[in-house]
């Protein structure tokens, strides 16, 4: 998980969002999106086609294609959004790169087979390990 905001979802942001991966964009293989406006840019293309990553999209009116995603959003939603009242947006920031930090290294996943996902991601690719 990864932080990255603005007013309004679009395409940049997401450009800006796969280009902000910490680790090489060489491996990854697939990206996975639902078949909402801002996943369909060029730019997009572009960067996906540069590093040879395949793009896979949700079929039309299938949740259940989009389902690692949708349960990523209830988790964040339940265990911080729910839980948190934010005055201003600074404080909001500031709370949200904290839970992204222990939802990413301190907070194990069961459908990871009970590791954290920084854990996860470097038995995956231990040479890039950080």
């Amino acid at each position: 998980m990864g932080i990255l905001h603005r007013a309004n979802k679009d395409s940049n942001l997401i450009e800006k969002a796969i280009l902000s991966y910490r680790y090489s964009l060489n491996d990854i293989r697939v990206f996975h999106s639902d078949r909402g406006k801002e996943y369909d840019n060029k730019a997009i293309d572009e960067v996906l086609e540069t590093f040879n990553i395949e793009r896979s999209l949700s079929r039309k009116g299938n949740p259940y294609d989009n389902a690692v995603s949708e349960a990523t959003n209830k988790i964040l939603k339940i265990e911080f959004i729910y839980q948190n009242k934010f005055v201003t947006l600074e404080e909001l920031e500031l709370q949200l790169a904290e839970y992204i930090y222990w939802y990413n290294y301190i907070r194990i996943h069961g459908s990871l087979g009970y590791v954290t996902p920084i854990e996860y991601r470097n038995e995956a690719v231990p040479e890039r390990a950080a």
